[in-house]
């Protein structure tokens, strides 16, 4: 696998602020994330998807269009593209908001896709990050600071134990009917989520730095 990350800019709500790169990172314009990218005179390396958000298409990227009936998202075709290069971390930016919210639900299905694959997903939209565990530990530095809320993807998730957060539990269950997790907050020390059989979706803000692993 490459060392760098893939980065992949759908046509949702986008926060420039949000959006970094560096050497080695792979930018996709997912359809009409192309126009966001644009604005911050940023060029990806390839652009995918149906365009049925777009009229004009750029000349001098590569492009892969697919047909309007499909059975993946563009964000889904994307990321598809991102694994068969060689990556196996991903960045989601304007995949939240907008007036289409479906694909916010979208994207946190492709998030549980990536993580059950053994690969690592993030979305990231206006300091809030997005991701999903299976069957493991997500480790936080003692600076993290704010919010941070925890939900089961499935019917029920076992083992979960929360450390060094201001609500602590230790070997529960939690389940996709009651929204235990929520709104947990940071201590300023080291924190631990983990579950030993199942899938947690977590759900954080930063405001300063946005941390991904």
């Amino acid at each position: 696998m490459k060392d760098g990350i893939c980065r992949i800019v759908g046509s949702g709500e986008f926060f420039s602020r949000d959006f970094e790169h560096s050497d080695g990172d792979f930018i996709i314009a997912a359809d009409g994330g192309y126009r966001h990218l644009s604005a911050i005179s940023v060029t990806p390396h390839l652009l995918v998807g149906d365009f049925d958000s777009m009229s004009d298409r750029p000349d001098g990227i590569e492009t892969i269009e697919h047909s309007p009936i499909k059975n993946d998202t563009d964000t889904g075709l994307a990321i598809s593209e991102g694994i068969s290069r060689g990556y196996d971390k991903f960045v989601i930016y304007g995949g939240t908001g907008g007036k289409r919210p479906e694909h916010t639900i979208a994207n946190i299905q492709t998030l549980t896709g990536l993580e059950e694959k053994g690969l690592r997903g993030y979305i990231i939209g206006d300091g809030n990050i997005i991701t999903v565990i299976k069957n493991r530990t997500m480790t936080f530095p003692e600076w993290m600071s704010g919010y941070i809320s925890v939900f089961s993807v499935g019917e029920r998730a076992k083992g979960v134990t929360l450390q060094g957060l201001k609500y602590e539990i230790s070997d529960a269950v939690l389940t996709c009917s009651h929204p235990l997790g929520v709104s947990n907050e940071f201590t300023g020390k080291e924190s631990s989520i983990s579950v030993t059989d199942g899938t947690l979706l977590l759900m954080w803000h930063d405001e300063n730095k946005i941390f991904i692993w």
